[in-house]
């Protein structure tokens, strides 16, 4: 079977350049006669594939020194614990809840201190991303809180809050590594590498160093504690030992293209080609404000379930995979991550214009 353009919203379309490179190497890593998959955390071998991954995320973010990279698992929604856990000195924190995993961040947050939640774009089902410039930021803050992109609900923050002064902590799971950021506004960006980056299994935490202390609240688990894994190099215990490596062959592979500014560039085309189709499409409508919309996620539904419903079973015939909505907005959705290329989304826009002719 020849290969699918896969929409998926995560575990998601993956570089081909990667998958071969990575299928040629399954058998035999750089003559070592075994595969990264059997390989010892500890050896001289996997140190150098930690090492060299760590190297080109820091060129590729611009992330400054006094940042520590850890490539942890439990994946971003263990996240949701362990930065309260870490970073709640005054059990203080604000939420900025534009989607159902700030939702779940704020509500994990409540077993630790005081969650405030400060802003809410839920009274029109996150379709929006709400005005951040003078909002109520508790004096005692220990952080304010955000999900840059909203995967389910294709919203994106084209602007960071004003925390006057707090600490920022944003998860940018859905939009990681699709343009350029300035890492020194965030006290903390972290992502789950399972949309954009590599296969599942892990959540990649850039952290000022100030945060990571040995006194985070009483009763934190060691593999919690972010000093235990910045003080072994993520290697305190076996990491996804396979998950670097592929997410590491995906860093060079955004080098080879030219960076984060050809990445984000390319997005911005790809994306503008689905959203133009659907601002003059008389059948399919897009869910998002236009201003908020996501370059990764985007949301778009007929106004008929079944109509909706039949769209996905037809586009799967012709290889466009993986659009279904999520349950609690329904429709479809079309995730266009880095490695989905411009043909993918052509086709799909293709697609859509054939439907509408026959279904209109």
């Amino acid at each position: 079977m020849s290969r699918v353009y896969n929409f998926s919203a995560g575990p998601a379309v993956l570089p081909e350049s990667v998958l071969e490179e990575v299928a040629k190497e399954m058998m035999d890593y750089n003559n070592t006669g075994m595969s990264v998959m059997e390989m010892s955390h500890r050896s001289a071998a996997f140190q150098q594939i930690i090492d060299e991954a760590e190297k080109d995320l820091r060129e590729l973010m611009n992330i400054p020194d006094n940042y520590k990279v850890l490539f942890l698992q439990g994946g971003a929604s263990q996240q949701f614990a362990m930065i309260p856990m870490n970073l709640m000195k005054n059990k203080v924190a604000d939420f900025i809840v534009t989607g159902q995993w700030a939702k779940k961040a704020y509500q994990e947050a409540q077993k630790y201190g005081q969650a405030n939640k400060i802003a809410s774009s839920e009274d029109k089902t996150f379709s929006y991303i709400p005005d951040c410039s003078d909002l109520p930021i508790s004096p005692d803050a220990d952080y304010v809180y955000i999900c840059e992109n909203n995967t389910i609900y294709g919203t994106k923050f084209k602007e960071l809050p004003n925390t006057k002064g707090k600490d920022l902590v944003a998860d940018v799971s859905s939009c990681f590594l699709s343009e350029p950021v300035d890492v020194s506004k965030y006290a903390i960006i972290y992502g789950g590498v399972q949309k954009n980056i590599g296969p599942a299994g892990m959540v990649i935490v850039i952290i000022r160093e100030d945060l990571i202390t040995d006194t985070p609240l009483p009763g934190t688990p060691t593999m919690l504690t972010y000093k235990t894994h910045a003080d072994a190099g993520s290697l305190y215990n076996t990491p996804n030992a396979y998950c670097i490596y592929v997410c590491g062959k995906v860093f060079k592979w955004l080098k080879a293209m030219g960076g984060l500014e050809e990445m984000k560039r390319r997005n911005e085309e790809k994306a503008k080609i689905l959203y133009d189709f659907l601002d003059s499409s008389k059948l399919f409508k897009g869910t998002v404000v236009a201003k908020d919309r996501s370059l990764m996620n985007v949301p778009f539904v007929t106004g008929d379930k079944d109509l909706d419903a039949k769209f996905v079973k037809e586009a799967a015939a012709e290889g466009l995979v993986n659009l279904k909505g999520h349950r609690t907005v329904g429709g479809m959705r079309a995730s266009i991550y880095n490695a989905m290329p411009k043909e993918g989304v052509e086709k799909l826009v293709a697609f859509m214009k054939k439907f509408e002719e026959e279904n209109a």
